[in-house]
């Protein structure tokens, strides 16, 4: 069983660094284990295997590589490694530990290097650490950070190579030992040398103390195996209030990553645009609407450019604490931005995905014409296929709404179907509805709910998930361009599986693919209907990720998508 080391002070941090209770035998089993998952479950298996030619079914090679491992920590960063070669956002292997190293600042990649671009002043106070926002980051304890980069990589796995090396920059600052193994080496080290080159050109050295929080873990001494089913655990895509029949559907409908705050991506699934700072009235003559009301899920307002009128409005995420509420919320903000503005920029940036339901619904209320949703093509393995099926029975037991049981019944039978047929993927389906074409949305009367004036939609490498499927749907419907960045690619359906008897560790797990209206040929993949990986492309490529945007709050990034906009505006009028 896990034990868990409670204070710092009882045990000494060789010990948790050192510590070998797995047996040889119990690692090669858990990732026997763990392989399997993959083998039985992921839905992009042969598609990585075209990409990358990593094949997670050969682990020969990685067997070997386990019974070489001296401690538990090396077979947890070997587990890491196996699963991040799928190159997949939803897809890390995980610690149940909640302990973090920190040393008080943020890095991100601007124009190719390491910035700061974010400090904690209690923690690192100017008297002692004058170094600040924009200044460059060099080397660690004296590994360049290019290395570092490279090293965390495994720690950064998504689907996106921009996406990875940010996030991988993130990892050297801000260590939590869920998805960095040896992240309690630094008990042992306490302080890292970190060499800074100051923007007046000076480079300097500077000792900071690791600050740690949490509780470190040692895996066994494990006498036998812990009960664990080859299951998905839940997904938080369920409201409380809906009846048992919805478990199985709303686990399908979910696409994003659980915990942004663990990412440390500045921004990602904040509610504030990471532009904040410039939306003033006198900086760019913004009045914001919501954003300042903690009932507000969105952040909006209007621009005055020129003789124009533009509204605003950022989507953190598509994860509302309730979809219903925050729906008509949307539906109230377009109902003002139609009376009373010439266009909207909707901001997806940094949104960390959701309910794909959700998503579909917010597409619904920006395309005025009938438009494809996104497809999904699921992994039917048997224990689903029967899932699938006891909801169904279940929800007819319950006098559930037809169109419940009927979305059952098609996707039960889609599964069936290609099980029987040996494959690994159904066809493409529909996952909110019982058809993949949308109609426009009507109010009572007649009237068309939608935004029928120009939109632009604000993406970058950090729009995942379902925020990879909602752009896909804007730009296949020709709504409007997209502005900003490739999005991440992060383009399935995901679940969360345990991962072995004695490790206790857990995998997250791609069961469903997300397709697209028709292929699409992007450099360096082939010619797909699939988003995964290869995310959606801007029509107006925008990096905000450069030096000036940094140190002015975004300003250049926000006056040339106005610039853009308002170019959009007049040539449709």
């Amino acid at each position: 069983m896990r034990k868990l080391i409670f204070t710092l002070v009882l045990i000494s941090a060789s010990s948790v660094v050192d510590a070998q209770n797995l047996t040889p035998a119990q690692k090669d089993a858990d990732f026997r284990y763990l392989a399997s998952l993959y083998s039985t479950y992921y839905a992009p298996i042969a598609w990585k295997k075209q990409l990358f030619n990593f094949d997670a079914l050969n682990i020969k090679t990685w067997l070997a590589q386990v019974a070489q491992t001296k401690t538990d920590l090396d077979f947890y960063e070997l587990e890491v490694a196996y699963v991040a070669s799928l190159n997949d956002t939803h897809d890390q292997f995980s610690l149940f530990s909640d302990f973090v190293a920190r040393l008080g600042f943020t890095t991100d990649v601007y124009d190719g290097v390491l910035l700061i671009d974010s400090l904690n002043r209690t923690q690192l106070p100017a008297a002692t650490y004058p170094f600040t926002t924009g200044d460059q980051l060099i080397s660690v304890d004296g590994v360049d950070v290019q290395k570092l980069l490279q090293d965390y990589a495994k720690y950064a796995p998504w689907e996106n190579p921009i996406s990875i090396k940010r996030l991988a920059a993130a990892r050297i600052t801000i260590r939590p030992q869920s998805v960095m193994p040896h992240a309690t080496d630094v008990l042992i080290s306490k302080t890292a040398s970190v060499v800074i080159k100051r923007q007046n050109g000076n480079t300097e050295t500077y000792t900071i103390p690791w600050v740690t929080s949490g509780t470190p873990i040692e895996v066994g001494p494990v006498p036998s195996p812990k009960s664990v089913a080859a299951r998905a655990q839940a997904s938080p895509a369920t409201d409380s209030d809906e009846p048992d029949y919805m478990t199985e559907l709303r686990n399908a409908q979910w696409s994003g990553v659980l915990d942004p705050d663990n990412v440390g991506l500045n921004g990602l699934g904040s509610r504030s645009p990471i532009f904040v700072g410039v939306l003033t009235p006198t900086a760019t003559n913004f009045t914001r609407r919501l954003g300042g009301a903690t009932a507000d899920f969105y952040y909006s307002g209007t621009f005055k450019y020129d003789e124009l009128t533009i509204g605003y409005i950022r989507i953190p995420n598509y994860g509302p604490p309730s979809t219903s509420v925050a729906l008509t919320q949307f539906e109230q903000e377009l109902a003002f931005m139609s009376a009373n503005t010439d266009g909207l920029i909707v901001d997806e940036m940094r949104n960390n995905g959701g309910n794909l339901c959700f998503g579909e619904n917010i597409a619904a209320r920006l395309i005025p014409y009938q438009f494809r949703a996104t497809g999904f093509q699921l992994r039917p393995f048997f224990s689903r296929i029967i899932s699938f099926y006891n909801s169904m029975i279940n929800a007819i037991n319950a006098g559930a709404p037809q169109q419940i049981i009927d979305q059952y019944r098609s996707l039960f039978q889609a599964m069936l179907t290609a099980n029987q047929q040996g494959k690994t993927l159904t066809d493409s389906l529909p996952l909110c509805t019982s058809s993949l074409t949308r109609d426009p949305l009507l109010d009572s009367k007649g009237n068309l709910i939608a935004y029928q004036k120009p939109v632009m939609m604000l993406v970058d490498e950090f729009s995942l998930s379902t925020a990879d499927s909602v752009p896909s749907m804007f730009q296949d419907a020709g709504r409007g361009p997209l502005f900003g960045m490739r999005t991440n690619g992060a383009g399935g359906n995901n679940t969360t599986f345990d991962a072995g008897s004695y490790a206790e560790g857990t995998a997250g797990m791609t069961l469903a693919l997300q397709t697209r209206k028709n292929p699409v040929a992007v450099t360096g993949y082939p010619r797909t209907i699939y988003i995964e990986n290869v995310g959606i492309q801007p029509d107006i490529p925008s990096d905000y990720m450069t030096k000036d945007n940094l140190l002015q709050n975004g300003a250049p990034f926000v006056s040339s998508f106005l610039q853009h906009m308002a170019a959009e505006i007049r040539a449709r009028k």
